[in-house]
């Protein structure tokens, strides 16, 4: 699985307003509605925020990949954010997320979800390509980022 198909330019936040774990799952979930009009704002939130309950989706590393499954979706889709200052977002390590990377599954789609989660697992787990993302100066930079790492894949 490439990242861009399951995320695209307009999905990508490169400085986020939040100073909180909610607040950065209410705003990523506001892009993520822009741009599929089957996704509500409210159910997103609902479900990210369960799936917290469970254990954070903050991974370690600066990363977190908060993840859910909508039933109104079709396809896997992403929100990818970032944030200079850090959240703290309950981190295995303690440490503040500083890279986002939301996503969001039809309900009865168990492998391709796991497939995504395990690719943007195995690409924030690279230091270099962390730093690519937290150094790029603005969303199309972003994007080339994912572009360039997908087309090695």
């Amino acid at each position: 699985m490439k990242i861009l198909d399951i995320l695209d330019e307009e999905s990508i936040i490169t400085e986020l307003k939040s100073k909180s774990k909610k607040e950065a799952i209410e705003e990523m979930a506001v892009v993520a509605a822009k741009n599929d009009d089957s996704v509500n704002i409210e159910t997103l939130v609902e479900v990210l925020i369960e799936r917290e309950k469970l254990g954070s989706t903050g991974i370690g590393d600066g990363v977190a990949i908060p993840h859910g499954k909508l039933s109104s979706i079709e396809n896997v889709m992403a929100v990818f954010a970032r944030s200079e200052e850090g959240i703290d977002f309950d981190s295995m390590d303690g440490k503040n997320a500083h890279l986002f990377f939301l996503l969001i599954a039809p309900e009865d789609s168990a492998g391709s979800h796991l497939k995504a989660l395990a690719r943007v697992s195995r690409l924030m787990n690279d230091p270099k390509f962390r730093l690519s993302l937290m150094e790029a100066k603005s969303r199309e930079e972003v994007y080339r980022t994912f572009a360039d790492e997908d087309a090695k894949y």
